[in-house]
């Protein structure tokens, strides 16, 4: 029996990586996401694609039981779904904060819930969390998207916990620096809150390191190949660090002072 497998934030991307990767592998796999018109290559590969909004608890819902229905089980569960929404503290509106919370963290949260019951019945299941290395430290202008991650760690290391007895692994991916999307929203959306307050002159430099690192970070092929291997090997690790300047960052955040590490990390910002 093939193993079933959901990935969100399927629609580019890391996400968009995993599900081909998956399927390579042999899983069946539903890939997610608002624009069901970005998955068409991915379901001339034989993806099954479906629409999710992680924001609506009716899609979440909809989703959740219409792959239940069809197959009677998910084994895997991929959180990808999420964006990095940047800007001074004092600049992001609360709504926006909110919705970097929704997206990032209740829509991850709030899948997960709804497919325990059935992995927990089969006593077998992964739940993959992307976070981020991010989750280990700060950054000027990133103070809602880092606690998002901060905040998938913690979930994800107290779910991992309550999910020993059932056989269900919780397995944490931390990538680096992924050539994807990503970074050029959070860096136009960066200049657009921040670049003409008070906080400017280290928002415009801030965008500008963004820019020199733009495209020169590994391939979303990474990440989902590391996927494919937590989810395949009997004993995975609780979390994988992955991509470019992963493992050195974390290095440095963990030899250097709170106070060294804010030098290191304004020293680029030149």
């Amino acid at each position: 029996m093939k193993k079933v497998a959901l990935v969100t934030g399927a629609s580019s991307g890391i996400g968009e990586d995993t599900a081909q990767q998956l399927m390579n592998a042999g899983y069946i796999v539903y890939a997610a996401a608002r624009r069901l018109e970005r998955m068409n290559g991915l379901k001339r590969k034989g993806a099954r694609v479906i629409h999710l909004d992680v924001t609506d608890d009716n899609s979440m819902v909809n989703c959740i039981n219409t792959i239940i229905k069809d197959q009677g089980r998910i084994d895997v569960l991929v959180n990808n779904a999420g964006y990095g929404s940047y800007g001074a503290l004092e600049d992001v509106s609360l709504d926006e904060a909110k919705r970097q919370f929704e997206v990032n963290i209740f829509g991850l949260a709030r899948l997960t819930q709804l497919v325990l019951p059935q992995m927990r019945r089969h006593k077998s299941g992964k739940i993959i969390n992307i976070s981020s290395i991010g989750g280990k430290f700060g950054e000027p202008h990133g103070a809602w998207y880092h606690a998002t991650k901060y905040a998938v760690e913690g979930l994800s290391d107290s779910l991992r916990m309550e999910l020993k007895e059932f056989n269900i692994d919780v397995i944490i991916i931390e990538p680096g620096a992924i050539i994807t999307e990503w970074s050029g929203i959070a860096q136009k959306k960066l200049l657009e809150v921040s670049g003409n307050t008070a906080y400017g002159d280290l928002t415009v430099k801030h965008a500008n390191m963004m820019a020199r690192y733009d495209g020169k970070g590994s391939q979303p092929s990474v990440i989902g190949k590391t996927i494919v291997k937590a989810v395949t090997v009997n004993n995975p690790k609780s979390r994988y660090a992955v991509g470019a300047n992963s493992g050195m960052m974390l290095f440095f955040r963990k030899i250097l002072s709170d106070k060294m590490f804010d030098r290191f990390m304004l020293s680029t910002m030149k």
